[in-house]
């Protein structure tokens, strides 16, 4: 099972095996891998929170690349359409997969205090979501072609500083 964001890990380990594997599916698929398009998803692997497309515009100009935000979008359309990366909708924001190269239905826990993004597959390959959303859909006579679930909540290092309830 692969870690979570909230799990000790080897971040640089992780950070590498995300670009092997995007770089194996962009030569099998023959797709560009475009020096811009590794470099925002090399920004997204280095954090374990979803940034904004301004945020990496941010680090881009940093960096003395164009920073427009065109650049951006473009970039992070093809990850997303590509599946090595995924738009969070409750924050506007990005963060790459933790699952690359594998179909799946993403599930995200988002800190409300740190904005720490987990993400958990909730079904691999082609399968809608189980349990009680997969089930209550088949009763409604609805098949589920994508799903996207975002839980807010508490991370464990958020819920050890013992912070209330807002």
């Amino acid at each position: 099972m692969p870690h979570t964001t909230f799990d000790p890990h080897d971040h640089s380990a992780c950070i590498q095996q995300a670009l092997q594997a995007a770089q194996a599916h962009c030569a099998e698929h023959k797709l560009q891998f475009t020096k811009i398009r590794r470099r925002v998803l090399e920004i997204l692997l280095a954090q374990h929170h979803a940034m904004g497309a301004y945020d990496i515009l941010e680090q881009l100009a940093a960096e003395g690349q164009n920073a427009q935000p065109p650049v951006a979008y473009r970039a992070l359309d093809f990850l997303v359409s590509n599946g090595f990366a995924h738009k969070i909708q409750q924050l506007n924001a990005y963060i790459a997969c933790t699952h690359p190269g594998a179909e799946h239905t993403p599930a995200f826990l988002i800190c409300r205090t740190c904005k720490g993004v987990a993400e958990t597959c909730l079904a691999t390959g082609n399968h809608p979501p189980a349990g009680m959303f997969g089930g209550a859909a088949r009763d409604m006579g609805f098949r589920i072609e994508t799903a996207v679930i975002e839980a807010s909540g508490l991370c464990p290092a958020c819920q050890q500083q013992d912070i209330p309830c807002a």
